[in-house]
């Protein structure tokens, strides 16, 4: 194999492809990014097993071939290089020797045929969506996935495709988010798929200066995201995604509204002197005021804020881990959020004021015991 391309156009595809090297694997071909050269076109490919990213490079061949090259050397040498065209010759050895104007670079590659397979897409049935309205409903629900692998089903995000609608739901147990978006219409696949947050943080990515619709294929095991010249694909999560409306309370009749940016800050500031492990803060509300506060006797500390908001209902102390309330607040669209609460111990509805008729996102977050 022996092909040439410029350091800019090798480095940019590198970057992309490195999001599914595995830091640490016991596969030492999975560190290795698959080169295919062809007439046609040259294929770049790297996979950890769960995610597999695709993408296509401009080059001038001079003779076809494949081979799999240490992804951390080759975009490690590419980095430090200036500005320059890179020559990639790889010999009936897997002796690989990077030629640029200023200087030779061996390494040893490792055979085509040993690294692993693209994954049977076939069975897929397929749909697009605007990239921009894909990317707001992950960057709104990918937050509150859990990190409990005991709990495969919570690791990924329920993406729910219906003719006339999408609804995203993910939870972690502590926090809820039910998404859905109105002006979505599927041409093609329809029913359930639970996505891992891996693949979802890539696309975040991958879809953040892109106005085009991102091709979907969704498959019994496989779900395959088709942008301009790069196709990732990801194995999706085959387990049961809990009843999320059952917990979704409909008898909350107490309302706080108030700045989202005075609420955020308070807490923010507050949380310093919380307990380290709880994080501990409370909400102490009543119709004269809205008070942030929290105690560490451990460490005599404590402190409180009071914000200015509207509040209707009987008063209430409601305690909440402040860094799930600020996730959630943060999570709210607009500069005005809607809480609706309940008792000291029943989940919490976060909604915005702004109203978006073709958008509707709740989230609930779960509060936690007051120390006495």
């Amino acid at each position: 194999m022996k092909f040439s391309t410029s350091k800019t156009e090798l480095q940019n595809v590198l970057q992309k492809l490195s999001k599914a090297v595995p830091t640490r694997s016991t596969l030492p071909i999975l560190g290795c990014v698959l080169f295919k050269a062809s007439e046609e076109k040259t294929i770049l490919r790297a996979t950890d097993l769960e995610i597999t990213i695709i993408a296509e490079i401009p080059v001038s061949i001079e003779e076809p071939g494949s081979a799999a090259i240490p992804l951390k050397t080759l975009l490690d040498i590419t980095n430090e290089l200036p500005e320059t065209r890179i020559t990639l010759i790889v010999d009936s050895d897997n002796k690989i020797e990077l030629r640029t104007e200023t200087g030779v670079y061996d390494l040893m590659g490792k055979p085509a045929n040993e690294f692993p397979s693209i994954p049977d897409t076939s069975d897929g049935k397929e749909l697009s969506m605007n990239s921009q309205l894909f990317k707001s409903v992950i960057e709104s629900t990918v937050f509150a996935v859990s990190r409990d692998d005991l709990k495969p089903a919570l690791t990924g995000v329920l993406f729910r495709f219906n003719k006339n609608n999408l609804t995203a739901v993910s939870t972690d147990g502590h926090r809820l988010v039910k998404h859905i978006r109105k002006d979505f219409v599927s041409t093609g696949f329809v029913g359930d798929v639970i996505v891992p947050k891996k693949f979802l943080n890539y696309m975040i990515l991958q879809l953040a200066s892109s106005n085009d619709d991102v091709g979907l294929i969704v498959g019994e095991n496989h779900m395959t995201a088709i942008t301009d010249k790069v196709t990732v694909l990801t194995r999706t999560i085959d387990e049961r995604f809990p009843d999320y409306e059952s917990v979704i309370p409909s008898d909350n009749t107490k309302k706080l509204i108030t700045d989202k940016s005075d609420l955020s800050g308070a807490i923010r500031r507050v949380s310093i002197f919380s307990n380290k492990t709880t994080r501990q803060v409370a909400l102490n509300l009543s119709d004269k005021q809205c008070l942030i506060s929290t105690e560490d006797p451990e460490k005599s500390s404590k402190a409180q804020e009071e914000i200015t908001a509207e509040y209707t209902g009987d008063g209430l102390t409601i305690g909440y881990n402040a860094e799930y309330l600020k996730d959630v607040i943060n999570h709210v669209d607009g500069q005005k959020v809607v809480i609706n609460l309940n008792t000291p111990i029943s989940a919490a509805l976060f909604n915005s004021e702004d109203v978006d008729e073709n958008v509707d996102s709740t989230m609930l977050l779960m509060p936690i015991r007051l120390n006495d």
